[in-house]
């Protein structure tokens, strides 16, 4: 059992807890200020974790000495997807009050998380200014663009992981380095298991709409259902204007918008909120009392909005040897 202890900042549903506690760490209590996204975290973890809310607004004092800041801070104002305001958002200022935290409470370690589309946000200039603000704040960071799809799940989710250690506990001759990637591609069949009824079919207003997708100027005469509905967990990105089609993987959940398809016994089936959680790392346990407890279009935004439990865990292993040889506990 390892003796690190660590809150859970920009929570989420606790996908980087998860990562966490599966190495033996112990939880303090989280941030989330997103109520629908606590109510999924307690459902997780028990309805007394304590919630510490808006992170820009805890009075240090009132936290517990821990050791490991995990955190996926937000992402919109970084994103290809979002309007890249960056740190003219104050939502991008999001990891100057954690620095503050980490600070005050003299914290060890921090892995933290965020979109790919840091690394060129500002041609770079945003990633500067954090990893300077970092380095003043007394601690040596280490950042590495990772995709989940290398650590045991089936999804092309790219994110820059930053790892991080206060100053004074380095030793010159030890080093860290983030995981290497696995050599094998999970097999997306074990991950689109969800058994409701998901069929995707003329008799809904969607497959219209779906049909009339089809035929716009991207698609218009590429694709004929017949041959897409041959190929038994062929995966269908329709968020873009051209098709996407994806064998044996499945593209970036997202926080807002879905369009994900695929094939199963010769029908169009929608990625649900469960199979989103397992494509998120989580376990089929936690997936099933999400589907019992939560509604779906919430299970769906907060899978996507997640931190992919497998590759933070890869991560964190890493960040336990290189704590080990340190000897710090």
């Amino acid at each position: 059992m390892n003796n690190l202890k660590f809150i859970d900042f920009c929570a989420g549903i606790g996908g980087g807890r998860l990562a966490f506690e599966n190495l033996g760490l112990e939880c303090l209590g989280f941030s989330e200020i997103d109520k629908n996204a606590e109510k999924t975290y307690k459902l997780f973890y028990g309805e007394n974790e304590k919630n510490y809310g808006d992170l820009t607004k805890i009075n240090t004092d009132e936290l517990l000495d821990f050791d490991v800041m995990v955190g996926g801070f937000p992402c919109q104002t970084f994103s290809v997807i979002g309007q890249r305001k960056g740190m003219k958002d104050e939502r991008g200022e999001i990891i100057f009050h954690l620095i503050n935290i980490m600070k005050k409470k003299n914290v060890k370690f921090f892995l933290l998380e965020n979109v790919k589309g840091l690394v060129n946000h500002d041609k770079g200039r945003s990633l500067k200014i954090i990893l300077e603000a970092l380095n003043e704040a007394g601690y040596h960071v280490d950042w590495k663009v990772l995709s989940s799809i290398n650590y045991g799940v089936p999804q092309m989710r790219e994110r820059i992981y930053f790892m991080g250690i206060r100053k004074d506990l380095l030793n010159d001759n030890i080093k860290f380095s983030f995981p290497k990637n696995t050599t094998q591609t999970a097999n997306v069949e074990d991950f689109l298991i969800d058994d409701s009824d998901l069929t995707f079919n003329e008799k809904q207003q969607a497959y219209k709409t779906f049909l009339k997708y089809l035929n716009n100027k991207y698609n218009q005469n590429k694709h004929l259902i017949e041959k897409l509905l041959e190929s038994e967990y062929l995966v269908l990105d329709t968020r873009q204007s051209d098709l996407r089609l994806y064998y044996n993987r499945v593209p970036t959940l997202r926080l807002g918008r879905h369009g994900i398809l695929y094939v199963k016994n010769g029908k169009f089936r929608k990625l649900s909120g469960y199979e989103s959680l397992l494509l998120q790392g989580f376990p089929k346990k936690l997936a099933k009392k999400a589907k019992e407890n939560i509604a779906e279009a919430h299970i769906l935004r907060q899978a996507g909005n997640a931190m992919t439990v497998n590759t933070v865990q890869a991560i964190a292993e890493k960040m336990l040897d290189f704590a080990k040889n340190l000897k710090i506990n």
